[in-house]
């Protein structure tokens, strides 16, 4: 594996933390965005996670920070962390935010796309920048719900294009599913497989397509139960996080993982999962459907006109200092 030149497409939360973590990890790093983004937004992202690491360091010095729970792999393994190397490590990174495709991408090993959670969008991007892409460069998607093989023609090479998602807050949880479509070739799935490994990732395997990955098609189910219960006023959000944090004993409730995920994401989910003939089998329709997907769109239709997209702004479901 002879990445070095990473291109990461998108600087939103899950855009900008891939960035971060892969120049923390000795990468050279790009961050591609659109003329119309705000780049200052996308700046105030990446000095954030530089405090949240730096932060992160000392508290994996104390004994509380040194238990499983706590210890952020994606920062340093038990092996190899030093407390002056991590913190050097940070305040090194240099991270390029650029709107030209073509310098951006003019000798990239590696583009990991990053970008909305919308087909047309996606295919969009890839058809702009397929003739700009040296031959060498391999792409994957970050997705969280598409199947690459929608995605795959438009790249102009299927053969080096997969997926590669991560789950957020990766410097803790930090594990990358990647997962091939039906032309993508063994040595490019194994590239990426060592290049999650060099980020400090774990990396999670699917060699068949499944929408949702691993993490998702589990994830999913459960955050559109939960909106699908706070659209039919059955409960209000902090009541219905309670339910399952004091019933499970999970450290937080959906809707809490939804403004970390952030309800933008949260939007085009559900517009995807909207579009999903027969989600579940009869029995669970019995139980659960139909989901009123129009209730759950109301709602976060209404946050997101007021700003309100989740922790990254300071406020969603929930405020936060």
């Amino acid at each position: 594996m002879k990445y070095k030149n990473v291109v990461v497409a998108g600087g939103g939360v899950l855009g900008s933390q891939i960035a971060f973590q892969t120049a923390y990890c000795g990468f050279n790093v790009t961050i591609l965005v659109r003329e119309d983004d705000d780049q200052k937004e996308i700046n105030k992202k990446l000095s954030n996670l530089r405090k949240t690491y730096l932060k992160a360091i000392d508290v994996m010095q104390t004994r509380n920070g040194k238990k499983a729970g706590n210890w952020c792999n994606g920062i340093s393994s038990l092996e190899d962390f030093g407390k002056r190397k991590c913190v050097r490590k940070v305040r090194d990174i240099k991270l390029t935010i650029s709107t030209n495709q073509e310098e951006a991408l003019k000798d990239a090993d590696l583009l990991i796309e990053s970008i909305t959670e919308n087909l047309d969008i996606k295919n969009k991007f890839y058809n702009e920048i397929s003739s700009k892409l040296p031959e060498k460069t391999v792409i994957v998607t970050n997705s969280s719900t598409l199947l690459p093989s929608k995605m795959a023609k438009a790249t102009k090479r299927p053969n080096k294009y997969l997926a590669m998602h991560f789950a957020n807050n990766i410097w803790k949880q930090n594990i990358a599913e990647i997962m091939a479509q039906s032309e993508t070739e063994e040595k490019y799935f194994k590239q990426v497989i060592e290049f999650a490994k060099a980020i400090n990732m774990v990396p999670l395997t699917a060699r068949e397509e499944k929408s949702g990955y691993l993490l998702n098609s589990m994830l999913v189910p459960f955050l559109l139960s939960a909106m699908d219960l706070l659209a039919n006023g059955i409960s209000d959000a902090q009541t219905i996080d309670k339910a399952w944090t004091l019933g499970t004993g999970a450290p937080r409730g959906p809707f809490e993982i939804l403004d970390v995920v952030g309800l933008i994401t949260a939007k085009n989910i559900v517009l995807q999962y909207q579009k999903v003939p027969n989600l579940f089998d009869p029995l669970l329709k019995k139980m659960m459907l139909p989901y009123n997907f129009d209730g759950m769109l109301k709602i976060l239709d209404k946050y997101i006109d007021e700003g309100k997209l989740g922790r990254s702004t300071g406020e969603g479901f929930y405020k936060y200092k």
